[in-house]
């Protein structure tokens, strides 16, 4: 007579009372090749085709008051440092659901500044730094950074988690703009008024002259152009085009290896920053989906993405230079998981991890969530 085991009854039980899809793997997540990405319709995702054409339609109908030729620059954050375009794209946009485009509108090949998407991508420069063992985030940045920007006794506390938090508190000048924010010529409608400086790490500023004192302190421990990081290291993997361009300010070179280099800004606040098209930007998105993976590669540490979606001691609900949404309020009506790089414009990659999905939204005005909870209510399955 023939021996069964228990286990094997148990599966064949099991086998009968279950589909057999139950037991197999899931399915693998799609990456878009260099060049491409696959489009599928709304209705062959489960998407009501009706309602998500009314939420582009929507999307549309937003378009930014800012200036088209960006008039209002200098006006809105003070005299410039580097060079802006003549003129910006239409509002436009991407949505990216389980991988797929199911819908584009505008121009989205348009090469645009994107302004502080930006420090999410140094955020993104940061945690290859982490990988490759170039910065441990705790740490002081003085421990591998001297160039007498944190020789002060309030800067020599700051740390790599704190810049990335925006609560270093750092003090002093880069590229001739003061931390301090004070000053309608230089800081123009952000200029900002006198306070007492704090303990680094027990107070939040969102402040652009730190974040560019962070990004040139990943130059240094690169020993490379952060550009040149993130294209090989991200850009590049993630099968970006070589249309975008992180254009320093006209006085932002430091020398390096006897040759003169950039260092770039975590925005447009004062010209240059990141110019990138729509495209570009929803690749970006898609790693952090992905958690920092693509493709069986991992460009970023899952720690590392964690981390960065974690929200600071003292911050908006703030991230590494990302915006979360673990309160409810800077997304309204997503999940407690979404989270968004947010660029003045306004300029928006929002990511929903329950919902598998991107979204680029580019020079509107609301918040980002108005788009995303109508693309969310057309999804039916």
């Amino acid at each position: 007579m023939m021996h069964v085991s228990r286990r094997a009854v148990l599966s064949l039980v099991l086998g009968a009372l279950l589909p057999s899809a139950a037991f197999a793997a899931a399915p693998a997540a799609y990456f878009p090749p260099q060049g491409e990405w696959a489009r599928k319709s709304p209705a062959e995702l489960g998407m009501d085709p009706v309602a998500l054409a009314a939420a582009v339609q929507f999307a549309q109908s937003r378009e930014t008051t800012r200036a088209v030729d960006f008039s209002d620059q200098e006006a809105t954050f003070g005299s410039r440092l580097g060079s802006m375009p003549t003129r910006r794209a239409r509002t436009n946009g991407l949505v990216i659901y389980k991988g797929y485009v199911v819908a584009e509108f505008g121009d989205t090949q348009f090469v645009d500044p994107t302004y502080s998407v930006a420090k999410s991508m140094l955020a993104t420069v940061a945690g290859v730094a982490v990988r490759d063992g170039r910065i441990v985030l705790d740490e002081p940045v003085a421990k591998r950074v001297n160039d007498g920007g944190y020789a002060s006794p309030q800067n020599a506390r700051v740390t790599w988690q704190q810049h990335l938090q925006q609560e270093t508190e750092w003090e002093g000048s880069l590229w001739g703009k003061n931390a301090d924010f004070i000053g309608k010529e230089a800081f123009g409608a952000g200029e900002r008024k006198p306070r007492a400086l704090q303990a680094p790490g027990s107070f939040y500023e969102y402040n652009d002259v730190r974040i560019n004192r962070f990004a040139l302190s990943l130059l240094r421990v690169f020993d490379q152009a952060v550009p040149d990081v993130f294209q090989q290291q991200v850009m590049d993997p993630i099968g970006a085009s070589n249309s975008w361009k992180w254009v320093p300010y006209h006085n932002s070179y430091v020398e390096l290896n006897g040759k003169p280099v950039a260092s770039v800004s975590g925005g447009t606040r004062w010209g240059g920053g990141m110019w990138i098209n729509s495209w570009d930007m929803a690749r970006f998105g898609y790693l952090w989906l992905r958690g920092g993976a693509w493709n069986g590669k991992q460009v970023l540490p899952p720690s590392y993405v964690k981390a960065a979606l974690s929200p600071s001691a003292h911050g908006p609900d703030y991230g590494y230079l990302w915006w979360l949404n673990t309160k409810g309020k800077n997304l309204p009506g997503l999940p407690a998981n979404a989270y968004a790089a947010l660029g003045a414009g306004s300029n928006t990659v929002l990511v929903s991890p329950d919902h598998d999905l991107v979204i680029v939204w580019r020079w509107h005005a609301g918040n980002a969530a108005d788009f995303a909870t109508k693309v969310i209510a057309s999804i039916r399955r």
